[in-house]
């Protein structure tokens, strides 16, 4: 159980990397542009959705191996996840159609500010999700 812990780590630091690459794309020698390109916004997303993954297998295969989860760290790991699909909804409604900027033209994504709230809303839900997992368990009973 140690190796899945480990490939949590891995896989926490790859979503942290492609986080901080979508949120400053100057850092690998990408010109930054005035606007929020769908790269940058996909890698945004799956960076912080790798993060949260990786703290749900890191914590479980840490403290909670041989414990079954109890109803509040399901409760947290369901909290962690739905938060990275309202993320991902906020973040590409326009893309996906239904956003209020509409259909996208001539390639540009348009991010409003509802949608900047959404996203930082569901990161926080996510995070709050994660937490409750690691300290709704009781990792002494056997």
């Amino acid at each position: 159980m140690v190796r899945v812990a480990q490939f949590g780590i891995v896989l926490g630091a790859l979503g942290f990397v492609l986080l901080v690459m979508g949120l400053f794309p100057g850092v690998v020698g990408r010109p930054p542009t005035p606007g929020v390109g769908l790269v940058q916004l996909v890698m945004i997303l799956g960076g912080f959705g790798m993060v949260v993954m990786s703290a749900l297998l890191y914590v479980k295969f840490t403290y909670y191996t041989t414990v079954a989860s109890n109803l509040a760290q399901q409760i947290g790991s369901r909290l962690g996840l739905t938060g990275i699909v309202f993320a991902s909804m906020c973040g590409l409604a326009d893309v996906l159609g239904f956003g209020s900027n509409g259909a996208i033209t001539a390639g540009d994504v348009v991010i409003g500010q509802l949608q900047i709230a959404g996203i930082i809303g569901s990161f926080f839900i996510s995070s709050i999700g994660v937490l409750l997992y690691t300290l709704a368990g009781d990792p002494d009973v056997p």
